[in-house]
């Protein structure tokens, strides 16, 4: 493998599309093996914007905008970041340039449909029960099929976005509206699952390059509104569900195909394992591997992308939790010295420009002797966070 250098004309280009927090460390880690980065997104400073070499700004669902700034830039790798993107532009520039990790791996994992019909009627993997919905008539015949209390998502979303748990007839009508307007993408078209009242679930980090495919340890999390708020390596499970969700993670990813890192997201119940979806980037919960991991996902995913050497070895039981803004402001400010002070104790600030309530703007990473010491470690530093 031959690294140009960056800013010349035989460097590696790196494309990502979408610039969040997740998209920065990818950057910070492709430019210390001397990559090239490109940042795109549809809003000034984002994350990665703020550490790559070049960025712009478009609207990512727009074929025309998106495919001008890739002719321009004319990358070698295209990595995209976020779910709401113009895959036709991908499906036709996949022939001049390496889509991460194809174009039809990013197709199928955007749309839960898609996915669930490859992991349930292909695959024969054990998901939810689930139904589609066009509209509430059909919502209201999909959810007396499943039964309460039952699961509805859009078909194309991200982070919890738009997700709800209808408990009765009385719920149906607002997971409908919350549905469309959590939605990414186009249509109205909705996924009705089954309710799993699991034990815990899993995120199993699985990475494929040089024609293998490795899985990190077990990532256990907890969500608040289908949204991440703490996460933990390694969540201990009993050797016959490890062995169930890496047979799962593993087959899920050779059949998508391609290079890179991958969040599989699985349910337990009863020594018994679900799938639920997959990622084909890194993940928010695996950011724990950032103290973790000999090597983070983010690094992990550079060196996929690359066929450089990889491992997946664990240093320390990890906890990461989320610095959340309990206000709105542009432009905001920081007070971290008080959460400096926790022991084995590190923060990692965005730089998101704009602060709402609710919106993540940070993550603390802890380390101790075991995860139930790292978890308080980390809870106890976000909360000394003060946005301002």
């Amino acid at each position: 493998m031959l690294i140009g250098t960056p800013l010349s004309k035989n460097a590696i280009k790196f494309m990502l599309l979408g610039s969040g927090e997740l998209g920065k460390e990818v950057v910070i880690e492709a430019q210390r093996l001397g990559i090239e980065c490109i940042a795109v997104d549809r809003y000034q400073f984002a994350p990665a914007m703020q550490v790559a070499h070049r960025s712009y700004i478009t609207n990512m669902k727009d074929y025309d905008a998106l495919l001008s700034i890739i002719e321009r830039e004319n990358p070698d790798y295209i990595i995209p970041e976020i779910e709401a993107i113009n895959i036709d532009v991908l499906l036709d520039v996949e022939k001049d340039c390496k889509v991460i990790p194809n174009a039809k791996a990013v197709k199928i994992t955007m749309n839960r449909e898609e996915l669930r019909k490859l992991a349930d009627r292909k695959l024969n993997l054990k998901t939810a029960k689930y139904e589609f919905a066009n509209n509430i008539d059909e919502l209201k015949e999909a959810i007396e099929k499943i039964g309460f209390p039952c699961v509805v998502k859009p078909i194309m979303s991200s982070s919890g976005k738009g997700q709800s748990i209808v408990k009765d007839r009385g719920d149906i009508e607002k997971a409908w509206i919350k549905a469309k307007e959590g939605a990414r993408g186009y249509g109205e078209r909705v996924i009705v699952e089954e309710f799993i009242d699991f034990d815990y679930e899993l995120t199993l980090l699985t990475v494929s390059s040089n024609n293998e495919v490795e899985c990190c340890q077990p990532i256990g999390h907890r969500q608040e509104e289908g949204d991440y708020i703490e996460s933990w390596q390694p969540h201990k499970v009993s050797d016959e569900v490890r062995e169930k969700a890496e047979y799962i993670a593993k087959k899920i990813v050779k059949e998508l195909g391609g290079n890179g890192i991958f969040g599989v997201e699985l349910f337990v119940k009863d020594n018994e394992v679900i799938f639920s979806e997959v990622s084909p980037r890194p993940h928010d919960t695996g950011m724990v591997t950032m103290i973790t991991q000999e090597m983070s996902e983010f690094e992990l995913h550079v060196r996929a992308i690359l066929n450089l050497p990889i491992s997946t070895k664990l240093l320390t039981p990890g906890a990461t939790h989320v610095i959340k803004s309990k206000i709105n402001k542009y432009s905001p400010m920081y007070k971290i010295d008080e959460a400096l002070k926790v022991p084995n104790t590190k923060i990692r600030l965005f730089g998101k420009p704009n602060a709402t309530v609710g919106r993540r703007m940070g993550v603390v990473l802890s380390y101790a002797e075991d995860i139930e010491k790292a978890r308080e470690l980390a809870r106890k530093a976000a909360n000394l966070v003060e946005i301002l």
